[in-house]
């Protein structure tokens, strides 16, 4: 699932391409007269919902596009902002499509010079706007779990959608001691669990807490109350530092994920934990002791993986200490 820095990749690129453009038409092929679950009926996957969006975003222009958590909110003049959460495969590409009406899909068009959005991973569209400048904001997403919808912008972050959400952890005046504190929401969770709890901290999921641990030196499995503050303090220069260096990679491409023009994010060659079970620990760099100081050392270890709370986690056996 895209994480703070693909999402945060995903709104820097909107704002870059699709800011002040005019909608002119939305396009879904998931709105059903029926739905299974009450939640799809305050989304595009619920036909009369998905038309009285339509009317509603026809002729605005875009304002702005912003983050909370791993949510893409797009401002609208008017009053309206469209909510995406891409969840597992989603993600949000900008070019020129061609639609096949016969067939019901969108492709790139003929003479669309951008050669990555014909990438296999980029052409499970499901959702496109189109603009008056006959270009397509998209969102492919092979397993439709993606969720889009649209809210009053003044109402959004108090919806349901956003208001049960933990702090950023990049936003500034979030401090070691705020970070500390939230953890001890859970303080008898285990750390890997409690940093991917939404409610807890925003925007932190499976890669960014394994590299966080990993660069802390912290085992999955630690209980957060037994984790000594010092380091506490030490997991969130580390949270923020893997954070930020996601976004300065453009994301991580592991899995589904692009970027707003079709390409990889380049994070996944990166990392020191995530999917690299086997591998020697550190095996080309030197080991900080600590990203706030300290002598450097090798470490001998391997990274290994286990299920913490459902969800995968590689550690190295040597130098992450259990807090147990």
């Amino acid at each position: 699932m895209p994480e703070l820095p693909e999402v945060q990749t995903t709104v820097n690129g909107i704002n870059s391409v699709a800011k002040g453009l005019t909608i002119k038409e939305i396009w879904t092929d998931l709105a059903k007269k029926t739905v299974s679950r009450p939640d799809y009926k305050e989304s595009i996957k619920y036909l009369p919902f998905f038309e009285a969006m339509r009317k509603a975003v026809h002729g605005k222009k875009i304002i702005s596009a912003e983050r909370r958590a791993k949510n893409i909110l797009i401002n609208l003049s008017g009053g309206n902002t469209i909510l995406i959460h891409m969840k597992m495969t989603g993600h949000v590409m900008y070019g020129k499509y061609t639609f096949n009406a016969k067939e019901n899909v969108w492709t790139p068009a003929t003479d669309e010079k951008n050669e990555s959005l014909r990438d296999p991973f980029n052409k499970f569209l499901h959702f496109v706007i189109t603009f008056t400048n006959g270009k397509q904001l998209v969102l492919s997403d092979v397993r439709k779990f993606a969720k889009v919808t649209l809210l009053s912008t003044t109402e959004t972050h108090t919806t349901k959608h956003l208001d049960n959400l933990g702090p950023e952890p990049l936003k500034e005046g979030f401090d070691a001691r705020a970070f500390v504190a939230r953890i001890m929401k859970k303080p008898k969770g285990k750390i890997k669990t409690v940093l991917m709890d939404q409610s807890v901290i925003s925007g932190v999921g499976n890669i960014y807490s394994d590299e966080a641990l990993w660069l802390c030196g912290v085992h999955p499995l630690s209980i957060a109350s037994n984790i000594p503050e010092k380091k506490l303090q030490e997991l969130f220069s580390c949270v923020q530092t893997v954070l930020n260096k996601g976004i300065d990679f453009g994301g991580d491409s592991t899995s589904d994920y692009r970027q707003i023009d079709g390409t990889r994010g380049k994070f996944s060659h990166q990392h020191n934990a995530y999917r690299l079970t086997g591998r020697k620990c550190n095996e080309k760099v030197l080991l900080p002791a600590s990203p706030l100081g300290g002598k450097k050392r090798e470490c001998n270890g391997s990274i290994k993986r286990i299920i913490v709370g459902g969800r995968s986690a590689h550690f190295c056996e040597v130098h992450q200490k259990l807090f147990a």
